[in-house]
């Protein structure tokens, strides 16, 4: 668990320069600290607000120097991102890694898109996969062999990674249909080492892997000192970001009332400590915010939370600052990250119970406590349910921060409707505009993910990241397809419209009109308590269905609160799902249609889970508040295929959309509002 400095800043910023600045301020810190620091923060994303995270480097600090420290900033981060996309250099790195494996006696390696900490979104640190194979998706994993190399990604990365990963060095597969175990069964032979990172396997995951190494007659090899980190000579350090409170006014409940209704539950099923690994529970549980990955307003970190309320956070203390020491309280001891095997192997040592989730941890945590004496207990993530059920606080904070992210999207389409005639316009171009609009807002504190701008063919690629190469001029005969969201401190948002420019086709007309009609289904459902979101999904795919469509991912998942776009445990999907839907859970309703080639169809709104009276025998029925605020398209909507109480739920949702929005648009948006948001079958 130890981690490690940057292997690339020595020369990157130059100490004599960096001694100098620091000396014209008048200051006498340890240029080579501060430089580690900066190369923390390079390796930490970019805040709207780049300023605020040099206090971390240099407590008293200059214009000049900010500026400096700033252009130090971007020079580190320019070489982190250069080397880990370096054109061409997927062979020379494929060829590299399997020099090293040759060197430890492994036959293979598993690479998966993950951290140690199983995040959505991962530091630069932990893209092994993108710097080996050049694939930036956010789902995947590579296979190396000495002969032969796989490349798995699910059905929303089928197109990218054909244009990303070579294949000529990588068998394309889909993650699902064509599994990592059947392409190791067909390759692995007699005396094969197959090696893998046990912080980055879930014992789930391990159990899969032995089998089918067992099967051949293989040897599945835990590697602590992962391969790729060893060939990977300029990989990034462990991001640094500031660490700051989330009060109790946006979070509705204090740490302490959180810490101790867990603290609780341990005690009742006599477990002594549960150790939380996953950032955003910690996040939740301790109720601060950071910086530390992309678009999720998290820390890295660890955490024990014991049966008697107190918790041991291990974190790198550079990240903290004054008023989040004092928030965090005596009841929270502050440990470096390094300090945490010992920990865990003291926890053994004194034969404690100790509760891990086998869903979200690597298999290094349990072996590490089982090996050093602990009785180990299997059970979920104890803050992730909680975390999902919103209070009251947290859902107005929700409704509050969408009615904002809904006039600036409103704001934006309707500028976008104004431009059918430019020769400007394109997907880049376009996203940039949007988060203007939304930079407007003075609690806007960046994307909850990179915008999917996707113009006609690219709308297809269910998570297109557009880039200089793949930009496409948004232009008249096309559908345009833009999914994004914000982060605010009262609530997350994530919302995807279609809009037309142009006469659409009848086609056209037809799949976004099935898609909507599976929409509304969805956002209109009342269900009694207990039921899951799997058992809801077909209502989204029916219309589709019907005409012998569907679309390859899920329909809703969980978002947090200033947290995680993607958030579990809940979701709606065919896949099953063992967490009912509960009052207070917000989850997305995003069915969709996706013509290879041609155009991608999606609409998303975010709904809340709401009480909605009872069924005779007495159970909680329960249903959905849509929570998004923006029009949809009417020139794509085919009236004729919906039914009275379609046309009814659309005609009440604009006028919603219409009366909540009109005073806080602009004036020229209004009018233009009040026009797309009259009665469908007005045409």
């Amino acid at each position: 668990m130890a981690t490690t400095g940057s292997k690339s800043t020595q020369s990157a910023v130059d100490t004599t320069d960096l001694e100098k600045q620091l000396a014209d301020a008048g200051l006498e810190s340890d240029p080579a600290a501060v430089r580690e620091i900066l190369a923390g923060l390079a390796a930490a994303p970019l805040s709207l607000d780049p300023t605020e995270s040099l206090g971390l480097a240099v407590e008293a600090r200059t214009e000049t120097l900010d500026q400096f420290l700033l252009d130090c900033r971007k020079t580190i981060a320019d070489r982190f991102e250069a080397a880990l996309l370096e054109t061409g250099a997927s062979a020379d790195r494929l060829a590299q890694l399997r020099d090293t494996l040759a060197a430890r006696n492994l036959t293979g390696f598993v690479v998966p898109l993950t951290d140690e900490h199983h995040n959505e979104y991962v530091a630069l640190r932990a893209q092994r996969l993108a710097w080996l194979t050049g694939f930036t998706g956010s789902a995947g994993l590579a296979a190396v062999l000495r002969d032969n190399a796989a490349m798995f990604v699910d059905g929303r990365y089928t197109l990218q990674v054909q244009d990303q990963v070579d294949g000529s060095l990588y068998d394309i597969r889909h993650m699902i249909d064509e599994p990592l175990e059947e392409w190791l069964a067909d390759h692995l032979k007699a005396g094969d080492k197959l090696g893998f990172d046990p912080l980055l396997h879930t014992p789930g995951s391990v159990r899969k892997l032995e089998t089918v190494c067992e099967d051949a007659g293989a040897e599945l090899v835990p590697c602590t000192d992962n391969p790729v980190d060893a060939v990977w000579t300029d990989q990034p350090p462990p991001p640094i970001s500031p660490i700051v409170p989330h009060g109790d006014r946006f979070a509705g409940e204090s740490s302490a009332k959180k810490r101790g209704d867990i603290a609780a539950s341990l005690t009742d099923r006599n477990i002594d400590t549960v150790v939380i690994s996953a950032p955003d529970s910690i996040a939740w549980l301790l109720n601060v915010r950071g910086g530390d990955v992309e678009n999720t307003p998290l820390p890295l970190s660890f955490a024990l939370l014991h049966a008697n309320g107190e918790v041991d956070w291990f974190v790198d203390t550079r990240k903290l600052t004054a008023p989040v020491r004092q928030h965090v309280g005596n009841a929270v001891s502050i440990h470096e990250p390094d300090a945490l095997e010992s920990e865990l192997k003291a926890l053994g040592g004194n034969e404690r119970t100790v509760q891990l989730d086998e869903t979200t941890m690597g298999v290094w945590f349990f072996d590490t406590l089982e090996q050093a004496g602990a009785r180990i207990i299997k059970a979920p993530d104890p803050c992730a349910l909680p975390k999902a059920r919103k209070n009251d606080v947290e859902q107005a904070g929700t409704r509050a921060a969408h009615v904002r992210d809904g006039a600036a999207l409103t704001n934006f389409l309707a500028w976008l409707s104004g431009q059918t005639d430019s020769t400007d316009l394109d997907e880049i171009s376009a996203a940039a505009k949007l988060q203007q609009f939304r930079e407007a807002d003075p609690s806007f504190k960046g994307p909850s993910f990179t915008t999917i701008s996707g113009a006609g063919a690219n709308g297809a690629i269910v998570h297109y990241r557009v880039d200089d190469e793949s930009n496409k001029a948004i232009q008249a005969p096309m559908l345009y397809l833009v999914d994004s969201g914000g982060q605010y401190p009262d609530g997350t948002t994530d919302v995807t419209r279609t809009v037309a420019f142009g006469v659409p086709t009848q086609a056209q007309r037809e799949h976004f009109t099935r898609v909507l009609k599976g929409h509304i289904a969805l956002a209109r459902a009342i269900f009694p308590e207990g039921t899951k979101g799997s058992q809801l999904d077909v209502l989204a795919r029916l219309p589709l269905w019907e005409a012998g469509l569907d679309f390859d991912h899920g329909t809703g998942h969980g978002v947090g609160s200033y947290l995680a776009v993607h958030e579990g445990p809940h979701r709606i999907s065919k896949a099953p799902n063992n967490t009912a839907l509960q009052p207070g859970m917000i989850v997305s309703n995003e069915p969709g249609y996706y013509l290879t080639g041609e155009y991608g169809i999606r609409i998303e709104n975010l709904v809340l889970v709401c009480e909605r009276g009872t069924l005779e025998n007495g159970k909680q029925l329960l249903g959905f508040d849509t929570l998004t605020l923006a029009p949809i398209d009417r020139t794509l909507i085919d009236a004729d295929l919906m039914t009275v109480e379609e046309v009814a739920w659309l005609d009440d949702y604009h006028q919603r959309v219409r009366d909540t929005l009109s005073d806080l648009v602009a004036d020229d948006t209004r009018t233009w509002l009040e026009n797309v948001t009259r009665p469908i079958k007005e045409g």
